[in-house]
């Protein structure tokens, strides 16, 4: 996608071979700063600070995390302690865990001298992988954006809501969510999308409304609360969030604030799309409230903000009162009862078993 007019991923191999370079999403809109990783650490650190974040992009930095770990030790117990601190940095996204077992499969065969190059050949594949799964994804959804605007004036735009930021900077590229709402763009319909701010990390306020405004996609940065009066007063024509991890009966864990919205949505006839990429599918669980283990974050994040002061200064203020405490819960779950459908790489089906088996039957499960 496009930053300043320039085309470009949000990971990739460093130009020297021997590091992996990101884009820094916590220096965003206010900066833009690319990161270098070198080692271990510093994937680790890059996952757990959400320099990176989103599901996609976790696994993909995991994946790469491994191989820099190869590079320096490529014995077993170095591969096990590799993939061990790594999937500690985030429990909510299934992806980290899926692409460590699949470069871990990948090299554990092989001598220890040849496990490093397979673990770099394997990690440029799965990011070409994801933005195929991404494309998919766009082709899938923009039929859904096509049908609304058919039957709109032609003055009318098809708005879109959307939550947290499931965008390119999510993803290797492309996105998830706003994969449809940028084909729909290209393909020169004229869409506009209401984004939520997405407390307490501001994800939609920093990351999706500086992605949109770089690619050119009109956008309204919204409070995270005004989602359901804009859906009162026939505003919004559909919803399509992201996830981090999908049920095999289609319970999705998304940014916290996505079950109200799914709520909203259903009491207000609006169709609520999950974008579900199938690494994001954890084809072993069935119940997402029970079983999908849900991040607590730091208070902190709760009880400050950053922002760009009159000086152009970037500075950190305190919103609570001195002694609050503070709970940071960072997902939630929402029933597959409230989900219309869920945008894959492989075509839109309803968030059911059925619906999940009929588009992956080499994978679902039933309980």
């Amino acid at each position: 996608m496009n930053v300043h007019g320039r085309p470009m991923r949000t990971i990739w191999l460093a130009a020297d071979g021997s590091a992996v370079e990101i884009i820094d999403q916590t220096r965003l809109p206010h900066g833009f700063a690319i990161a270098r990783l070198e080692t271990l650490a510093d994937a680790a650190h890059a996952i757990r600070a959400m320099l990176v974040r989103g599901a996609p992009l976790i696994g993909a930095t995991a994946a790469w995390g491994l191989w820099l770990a190869l590079c320096r030790d490529a014995t077993d117990a170095a591969l096990a302690q590799a993939h061990a601190t790594l999937l500690a940095t985030r429990p909510t996204a299934v992806n980290l865990r899926w692409a460590l077992d699949r470069v871990r499969a990948r090299v554990a065969p092989l001598p220890a001298t040849e496990r490093a190059a397979a673990a770099r050949g394997l990690a440029i594949a799965m990011c070409d992988e994801d933005v195929a799964l991404n494309r998919g994804i766009a082709s899938a959804g923009l039929p859904l954006i096509r049908a609304i605007a058919a039957r709109k004036r032609p003055d009318e735009r098809v708005n879109i809501l959307t939550h947290c930021n499931a965008g390119w900077l999510a993803a290797v590229d492309v996105g998830t969510a706003t994969a449809p709402i940028y084909a729909a763009h290209d393909a020169g319909l004229a869409v506009h999308v209401w984004v939520d701010e997405t407390r307490p990390r501001n994800q939609g306020a920093s990351l999706t409304a500086w992605e949109l405004l770089n690619h050119g996609v009109p956008h309204t940065v919204i409070a995270d609360n005004a989602g359901g009066h804009l859906m009162q007063h026939g505003h919004v024509d559909l919803v399509i969030v992201g996830t981090d991890r999908t049920t095999a009966t289609g319970d999705v864990a998304n940014k916290i604030g996505t079950y109200l919205k799914a709520l909203a949505a259903h009491d207000n006839g609006v169709p609520f799309y999950v974008a579900a990429p199938s690494p994001s599918i954890d084809w072993t669980l069935h119940d997402g409230r029970r079983e999908i283990p849900i991040e607590e974050r730091g208070a902190e994040e709760l009880a400050q903000i950053t922002g760009r002061l009159a000086d152009g200064t970037v500075a950190s203020v305190s919103v609570l009162p001195a002694g609050s405490a503070a709970a940071n819960p960072a997902f939630d779950v929402t029933p597959a009862r409230l989900v219309t459908g869920l945008i894959t790489e492989r075509g839109v089906c309803s968030a059911t078993a059925e619906g999940l088996r009929t588009l992956f039957p080499g994978h679902a499960s039933k309980p």
